[in-house]
């Protein structure tokens, strides 16, 4: 059984607005079969699946978790805009993976701190900058060093602390975003970003360059969150 499904079609019923009954009204089947097609217990035919992406106006590779695209499309090098076009001549001499990674992070990063831009909270982006910062110092010191003639003496703190002491100021970091989002407090920019859609749909049309990516990066991530859970 498809395991991406019912929570794809249970996203496309409550991005719209409607109840399991009207929204079973409209595709043509009860309420309950529905409801079972949304948990998962039942698996839905061809048929019903067609209809389904008829009527939410998406594809069928999208309703079953194979890409991230509404239309269908697989992500493409070349459909992916380059955040910094000044970089793009590098493209024939580095490898593919690296410049594909290199785009999607970019543009995910210019929808956050658009969301951020919103928000319009100094506390609220300065953790989100520092766990970044952090992870990506994290990242690059561990490539610097991997060349031993490459001086440490850039750095002010030790190469046998840096991993552990960037990691545990991370979980600060992080600690203090995650309780600064939750959506029960009563802080004004919750309110703010509270009061913006983000369905995937308005998604795609905010940001019709930049949604790609952020489709992508989140398909990926949680592919390697569930094969550590199997």
């Amino acid at each position: 059984m498809n395991k991406d499904f019912p929570r794809i079609i249970t996203m496309l019923r409550k991005e719209k607005k409607l109840s399991q009954k009207q929204a079973a009204q409209e595709l043509g089947i009860s309420q309950a079969l529905l409801s079972h097609y949304e948990k998962g217990i039942r698996e839905c035919g061809l048929d019903f699946l067609i209809k389904v992406s008829d009527y939410y106006s998406v594809s069928c590779d999208f309703l079953l978790g194979r890409t991230p695209e509404r239309t269908g499309a697989m992500l493409r090098f070349e459909d992916i805009p380059e955040a910094e076009d000044s970089l793009e001549q590098q493209g024939a001499k580095a490898s593919l993976v690296p410049l594909l990674n290199k785009k999607i992070l970019s543009n995910t990063l210019t929808i956050i701190y658009d969301m951020l831009i919103k928000a319009n909270n100094k506390s609220l982006t300065a953790n989100v900058s520092n766990y970044l910062m952090l992870a990506l110092y994290k990242v690059f010191r561990g490539l610097y060093s991997a060349n031993k003639e490459n001086h440490q003496s850039m750095f002010a703190i030790p190469r046998s602390t840096y991993a552990g002491f960037s990691e545990a100021q991370m979980k600060v970091y992080s600690t203090k975003f995650e309780a600064s989002t939750d959506y029960n407090n009563t802080h004004d920019y919750i309110e703010k970003l509270s009061s913006i859609d983000y369905s995937s749909e308005n998604i795609t049309e905010d940001y019709p360059k930049l949604a790609s990516s952020l489709f992508n990066l989140i398909q990926h991530s949680e592919n390697k969150l569930k094969s550590k859970a199997r």
